[in-house]
């Protein structure tokens, strides 16, 4: 799959630097996040893509210029009863999409509530793209462009309508992030050290749980090719 413009994504020629970043996708539930994913790494669409329960991860490369920006990608759950987790996702996260449906005002809203939460706290300089999904139905649309326009423009945010059913816009969205995010750093050392030692396919990361226990969270990782839902056990640890 590839992107016109300035951008390629992998599969093109060799690059000069790495850069890789992690990258979470918030928003309610049957916004289109997985579908948008999907889309981006694969180049499909599934008409009745499953729901996602508790997070899915996911990998693809955009190239630009002498750089090839890798994104580690955190396709988290939209459902009420997985928001307590999300922190565990966007913590560390250098960019965050936040998904919503142009049809349907209460996911805006919810979009902004994801917002205020990433901006208080996640990391300082995370870089934030709004994504109003299914455009493709805008003669259902309940959510005028300007507005979110408006809104993005107020609070600093990337800003593109989607639709991950016909492509638009899905490489372009994913492309402008890529090109707002640091490019002085090669490949993450840290990255590599943390998982040095461990199988390509099973990494155990240690996240603070959202009331201050540690747990160890199973994940199985495969890059680029398929879409897997993310099976989380949690161990809470007594202090």
């Amino acid at each position: 799959m590839s992107t016109r413009g300035t951008g390629r994504t992998n599969g093109s020629l060799p690059q000069t630097k790495i850069c890789q970043f992690k990258l979470v996708l918030l928003g309610d539930m049957a916004v289109g996040k997985s579908s948008l994913v999907l889309r981006f790494v694969k180049g499909q669409f599934d008409e009745f893509q499953e729901t996602t329960i508790g997070a899915a991860f996911l990998a693809q490369s955009v190239c630009l210029d002498d750089t090839t920006v890798k994104f580690e990608i955190w396709d988290t759950a939209g459902q009420e009863r997985y928001h307590s987790l999300a922190p565990m996702y966007y913590r560390g996260a250098q960019a965050a999409i936040v998904v919503f449906d142009i049809t349907k005002p209460e996911t805006f809203e919810r979009a902004k509530a994801w917002v205020k939460e990433l901006q208080r706290q996640a990391s300082p300089n995370i870089v934030i793209a709004l994504a109003g999904n299914k455009a493709d139905l805008a003669d259902k649309r309940l959510v005028e462009y300007e507005e979110a326009q408006t809104y993005a423009e107020d609070t600093g945010l990337l800003f593109m309508e989607t639709s991950a059913k016909t492509a638009m816009n899905v490489n372009e969205l994913f492309l402008a992030i890529a090109k707002k995010m640091p490019k002085t750093d090669t490949q993450n050392p840290t990255h590599a050290a943390r998982h040095r030692g461990k199988s390509s396919n099973e990494i155990y990361t240690k996240y603070p749980y959202a009331m201050g226990s540690p747990i160890l969270i199973p994940t199985l990782t495969l890059e680029g090719s398929q879409h897997l839902n993310l099976k989380l056990t949690l161990t809470i640890l007594q202090p």
